[in-house]
């Protein structure tokens, strides 16, 4: 039996009178690749933000491992945000700061490692993201993939047990992409935590998603849950299988012109 790391429960989301989405409910389960999906304003990052407890509800409860976060007092969300690692679509990294600066920045602020302690985890999390002797850089000398790598670095600092990305290849190149994507999977797995993952990229939908949540904007609620994959080619809704077709349908059309 699959064990519910979050549960979204009854979820409604609203900016005042405006209504986002409404009735949310489905399982994230430990390990998985939990993907987002849905087309352009249906309210995918939102949902992202109510998880994180940035936003509140208009009504329902998000639950960690059985607790409520909603409910919970000030100090238990803290401690629940405690196991979580968070990167944004530009990085998010401070930019006065060097990469191992950055990384560090956790480990100061929530531990009582030593400095010598600090140094060694920032230099294996910067290895494990393929950034091995990038600690003295500033994120303006290195790239936009490099950039999210070193972000990547500061969100495992804690060795957290779920991970949240905001469209993380958002910005990139393919070949940079797809290697993010790869990277994903190998931190998944090393590190063993659940992944939850705002995109729109097929390649990664496709490529690392293990299940997923379609928003529909018209109806203002999720119409699909599941393996991306089955989805694409069993879902009863046709929105969800065009959305999950598209680049196939768009590479016929490139053939047929060509």
């Amino acid at each position: 039996m699959m064990d519910t790391h979050i549960a979204v429960r009854g979820l409604t989301m609203a900016y005042g009178s405006l209504l986002i989405q409404r009735d949310l409910n489905f399982d994230i389960h430990r390990g998985d690749i939990f993907v987002i999906m849905g087309g352009s304003g249906c309210g995918k990052s939102t949902l992202l933000k109510h998880m994180l407890g940035l936003l509140p509800p208009a009504s329902g409860d998000i639950l960690y491992s059985g607790d409520s976060f909603v409910n919970a007092t000030a100090d238990h969300r803290e401690a629940m945000r405690r196991r979580w690692g968070i990167t944004y679509q530009s990085g998010g990294l401070f930019s006065a700061m060097t990469v191992g600066g950055n990384v560090a920045l956790p480990l100061q602020l929530y531990t009582d490692f030593a400095a010598d302690d600090i140094a060694d985890i920032v230099a294996y999390k910067l290895a494990l993201v393929g950034l091995a002797g990038y600690q003295e850089y500033y994120p303006s000398e290195i790239s936009g993939g490099m950039r999210k790598r070193a972000a990547l670095a500061r969100a495992i600092a804690l060795d957290p047990e779920i991970l949240f990305f905001d469209e993380p290849s958002a910005g990139l190149d393919p070949i940079s992409s797809r290697l993010l994507d790869e990277l994903i999977v190998q931190l998944q797995e090393s590190i063993g935590a659940t992944v939850v993952m705002v995109t729109h990229e097929l390649p990664s939908i496709f490529g690392i998603a293990t299940n997923s949540v379609y928003l529909d904007a018209q109806s203002k609620t999720m119409i699909a849950y599941g393996d991306p994959r089955e989805l694409r080619d069993h879902s009863d809704q046709p929105v969800v299988r065009q959305f999950l077709a598209r680049e196939s349908a768009s590479d016929s059309e490139q053939a047929a012109v060509s």
